[in-house]
């Protein structure tokens, strides 16, 4: 069985906020890219350590999809993943 994949309040608030942005140009986009960057984390269901290590914190990791990364943690223990933030990756480095 798969890993079970937590998205944070603060993850969810930041995919609310980049679809709530590029719906205001363009609104079938926002769903496409709010879907994709969705369904982007089901490979950590499987593949949890997938994403390279975040050395500025530490037991994070970060998956790629352009233009956006995502952030998150694998608690092997629990078999979890803990998305931290969706990030877009124009914008420096993010809060964790």
């Amino acid at each position: 069985m798969g890993c079970k994949i937590i998205f944070s309040p603060q993850a969810i608030a930041d995919l609310e906020s980049a679809v709530r942005f590029i719906a205001g140009e363009n609104p079938e986009a926002a769903v496409r890219v709010g879907n994709s960057l969705i369904e982007r984390v089901a490979i950590l269901e499987n593949f949890p350590l997938v994403g390279s290590v975040y050395p500025k914190c530490p037991g994070v990791r970060k998956l790629v999809s352009r233009p956006y990364l995502i952030f998150y943690r694998f608690r092997e223990m629990e078999n979890a993943v803990d998305i931290l933030r969706y990030w877009h990756g124009s914008r420096g480095e993010p809060e964790l």
